[in-house]
């Protein structure tokens, strides 16, 4: 499982900036002029933690993996875009599959960089993109609600989805986004939406792109958009996209005194990524030998089996138990043979679940 980001914002607010640094490479054209992005860049990136890190250290192996996200940037939209304007919606299908949404906000004033609008307003540009994808998501809901209705004549299990997906429909044509619907955790509601895959319905994290001024002093924007993330129970992060992006090329130690510096201690690609688990319920878990240290990406409270899933299917149905040792004593001990000395070292069975930095080793039948 990889944790996957669509990145989505107004043209020029940063968003090709922010992917360029998240990469740490030039992977999104990067212009003062609106939709210089025009195809969807896609990039995979490693997960940093410190953990895997020391493990690493520990154990010496042949290669280390890193867990992955995978960050999808598209075209900036603008209002009208479900009509056509700019470039339209055209690439919102890239995101659709995407796990969670990245809305990213300029709260920075810099009479060089255009603003489509021409001027600076967080609350206003957000509410362009909302209502443009809740435009979006209408047309797709539509569609599937016709075609389902046209199939319960041969098929009457149709009948409840149609319904369900008419009732979404109303409270989404009266500019409510999907992931505000009371509704959303019946059985029909959650197989409707697995299909569509409605962006609405997504969790998003707002990120507010500042200045490097901005970075250690809230400026009335940035605080406008953290008010807003917060009466609607969102994630918030806070960048500067353009200070990280010219850090890229720079050593591992020099990149974080440039950070310190600045009042800063954690990257943005760290940011993102630690929200974007704690928004999803996300926990990572490791493997350890010789020939690789590695991270594995499981959702919080799955059990054995179902983690040892993220490795290989064939781990979840063979499984017959897993011997865990928790990270802080893993590196108490500093091998597994002297965890498994010192009692430290677990035989968990398939009830057993998972916690965050876990390190295992699965046995299970072929």
């Amino acid at each position: 499982m990889a944790l996957s980001i669509g990145i989505v914002g107004l043209p020029n607010v940063g968003k090709s900036t922010l992917f360029n640094a998240l990469t740490k490479a030039q992977n999104a054209e990067s212009a003062n002029y609106a939709f210089c992005t025009i195809e969807p860049n896609k990039a995979v990136v490693p997960v940093p933690d410190v953990r895997l890190d020391k493990l690493s250290e520990l154990v010496k192996p042949q290669r280390v993996q890193s867990s992955t996200v995978d960050f999808i940037d598209i075209a900036g939209l603008v209002a009208g875009a479900s009509k056509g304007e700019g470039l339209g919606n055209k690439f919102l299908g890239n995101i659709r599959e995407t796990q969670a949404i990245l809305h990213v906000v300029r709260c920075f004033d810099n009479d060089d960089v255009i603003h489509v609008s021409n001027s600076v307003d967080p609350i206003r540009d957000i509410d362009i993109i909302e209502t443009e994808l809740i435009l979006s998501d209408v047309q797709v809901l539509e569609n599937r609600v016709e075609r389902m209705a046209k199939q319960i004549k041969g098929d009457k299990s149709f009948g409840p989805k149609v319904e369900e997906g008419r009732k979404l429909l109303e409270f989404m044509n009266e500019g409510n986004q999907a992931n505000t619907y009371d509704k959303l955790d019946t059985d029909i509601m959650d197989e409707l939406l697995k299909d569509l895959r409605l962006i609405t319905s997504k969790k998003v994290i707002y990120c507010a792109n500042v200045d490097e001024n901005g970075l250690t002093d809230d400026n009335d924007y940035v605080k406008s958009v953290m008010k807003l993330a917060e009466e609607r129970g969102a994630a918030f992060v806070k960048i500067s996209a353009k200070m990280e992006e010219e850090l890229i090329g720079l050593e591992d130690e020099e990149y974080q005194d440039f950070l310190e510096s600045y009042g800063v201690t954690e990257s943005g690609l760290a940011k993102i990524i630690r929200t974007g688990f704690l928004t999803l319920g996300m926990i990572s878990y490791f493997t350890a030998g010789v020939k690789e240290v590695r991270a594995w990406t499981i959702n919080d409270g799955d059990k054995a089996p179902r983690a040892a899933a993220a490795i290989h299917t064939d781990f979840e149905k063979g499984f017959i138990r897993a011997e865990v040792i928790g990270y802080e004593d893993y590196v108490t001990h500093g091998t597994e043979a002297a965890c498994r000395a010192a009692g430290v070292l677990r035989s968990e069975g398939k009830e057993y679940v998972f916690k965050d930095g876990d390190v295992v080793h699965f046995l299970f039948n072929v």
